[in-house]
């Protein structure tokens, strides 16, 4: 039952009360008068004043009793309609356990199996169309999806009216998320191009004037003095900032709607919730799957990034049934942490999918010089925010 719906049933003996009264008021005068018959211009003046004061007295009680009413319909409790069997719920968070897990190891897995799929490498323009789909899946999981949820926990009538209702929290955290994301992007940068020039080392001179030497013999140049440093280009190093710090925005988000949907009691509830987020965790693994190949981390890296990934909302859902008897979603507390986490998360996703994932490829020259492929990403971008937000339908 919608509020609205909730609020007029409820008034409607008011309502009833009201009209009522109305009658009266009106019946009472005009049965006087049908008995006297007597009636002059003053008499009809006062009749239409009195008519008057008793429709506004009428009218100023339902003002006065409707605040009441509607603050009755904020309830902080849980709906006892909303509840059902222990049992039930737990067969359905222990399927969201598996699909979401799976789902999250094939979306994010996908991506890195670039050797043995060669379309999926990174210099294909598969991977490019593939990448463009991914980040709009991630933009509007930030727009849609993260931060109303944010904004709807901040601004819960369960909160207290000051500071949480006179200042918005939810939009003021996210910018300030997506400043210390830029931030964070920006220093871990510099800091690994730093460690690279201080890995590439000049070689001594005894053994340069070897070098010379075997140059001498050999008939080849050995070129420069310094050793080459790990990293590479700096666009590699650029590649594995963004694929760490996406990672985060999208473990934190993760692990809250775990923790939600582990709490929660209602089947009904959490039924639809387990085809919906699975394809949630799908389309978010493939963007960040697609940050992590073009990132070439090593081997063991590659399989930490993608087992953390795929664990963080089962892990979640098992945290929220573990404490499921104590959590009230409803309380300050717990309003105020989920809200204040969505808005960082929502602001991370939200830069990390329009200047790192968007812009950096759209405006690529390999996009550019490329009608074709600029044609594809642009449909497959809209295309990913579609298919995300029509999730939100349910998730």
């Amino acid at each position: 039952m919608s509020s609205f719906t909730a609020m007029s049933f409820h008034l409607a003996p008011f309502i009833q009360f009201h009209a009522l009264l109305v009658n009266l008021h009106v019946a009472i005068p005009l049965c006087a008068f049908s008995l006297f018959h007597v009636i002059n211009a003053s008499s009809l003046s006062a009749l239409c004043l009195h008519l008057t004061m008793n429709r506004l007295s009428t009218f100023s009680l339902l003002l006065l009793l409707l605040p009441l009413l509607i603050s009755a319909q904020c309830t902080c409790e849980s709906d006892p309609e909303e509840q059902s069997s222990r049992t039930g719920a737990t067969r359905y968070k222990l399927a969201a356990i598996f699909s979401i897990l799976a789902a999250s190891l094939i979306g994010v897995a996908l991506p890195t199996l670039g050797k043995k799929i060669p379309a999926l490498r990174p210099e294909n323009d598969v991977f490019f169309a593939v990448k463009a789909f991914a980040a709009g899946v991630i933009l509007a999981t930030g727009f849609i999806h993260v931060l109303p949820d944010a904004f709807e926990s901040l601004t819960s009538p369960c909160l207290g009216e000051s500071p949480w209702g006179s200042f918005p929290f939810s939009g003021f955290v996210a910018m300030l998320s997506a400043i210390g994301t830029m931030m964070m992007d920006a220093f871990a940068t510099g800091f690994y191009q730093r460690v690279q020039r201080s890995k590439a080392q000049p070689v001594k001179e005894d053994e340069e004037m070897q070098c010379e030497n075997q140059d001498q013999v050999h008939g080849h140049p050995h070129g420069s003095g310094f050793v080459s440093g790990e990293l590479g280009s700096p666009e590699l190093v650029r590649h594995r900032v963004i694929a760490q710090v996406l990672e985060l925005g999208i473990v934190v988000h993760s692990v809250i709607i775990g923790i939600s949907l582990g709490a929660s009691e209602s089947p009904k509830t959490i039924k639809p919730l387990v085809a919906a987020l699975s394809f949630h965790q799908f389309f978010e693994g493939m963007g960040l799957g697609g940050c992590i190949s073009q990132a070439k981390f090593k081997s063991k890296a590659v399989a930490v990034m993608v087992v953390f990934f795929s664990l963080t909302t089962p892990v979640g859902i098992a945290v929220g049934m573990g404490i499921s008897n104590i959590y009230d979603e409803n309380s300050p507390k717990a309003l105020v942490v989920e809200g204040v986490f969505n808005s960082a998360s929502a602001g991370i996703l939200i830069y990390m999918a329009l200047v790192d994932l968007v812009a950096a490829d759209f405006m690529s020259p390999r996009m550019q010089t490329n009608f074709k492929l600029q044609i594809a990403a642009n449909i497959l971008l809209l295309l990913g925010t579609a298919c995300m937000s029509l999730l939100a339908k349910w998730a």
